[in-house]
């Protein structure tokens, strides 16, 4: 008897071990799969406020063009007599979960685009994106969502 119970204790330390490497590798995989649904949510906010900065600016009044003063300008724009929003909200930042976002600012003044303030290492990192390259990119706060008007 006493030989079988220490094949059964040698049974069930070798059980938790395995339950344990397998749990591990299942915290891994889900954190994976995070970052990269993270990501994905990302590329949309920051194309939905490149696209919401660019139909702003074409729809400026007269000839000369302006880009927002302030994110919150796209919520409301009253230039024109009809108000226009172009984002129903300000998105949060998936990474940060906060609604603060790191500006680009145009030569006048107004904001071009955004940027993650996230200093963490995305998983993706050469990929084509509208308006501009993601090639090198080493943190997510090198991910820049900026509208340039055609020439």
């Amino acid at each position: 008897m006493k030989n079988e119970d220490g094949f059964t204790y040698l049974a069930l330390l070798f059980f938790v071990a395995i339950f344990s490497a397998s749990i591990a590798g299942t915290g891994v995989l889900w954190s994976t799969a995070q970052q990269r649904e993270k990501e994905r949510e990302l590329l949309f906010i920051g194309n939905a406020f490149r696209n919401a900065i660019g139909v702003y600016y074409q729809k400026t009044p007269g000839i000369i063009k302006r880009y927002p003063n302030s994110l919150n300008d796209l919520l409301k724009d009253n230039r024109q007599l009809v108000t226009s929003r172009y984002l129903r909200k300000i998105y949060k930042d998936p990474f940060t979960g906060e609604e603060k976002w790191g500006l680009i600012r145009a030569p006048d003044g107004g904001i071009m685009g955004i940027f993650s303030l996230s200093e963490k290492e995305p998983m993706k990192r050469v990929f084509e994106q509208e308006g501009g390259d993601f090639i090198g990119i080493r943190k997510y706060s090198d991910w820049h969502f900026v509208y340039l008007p055609s020439q």
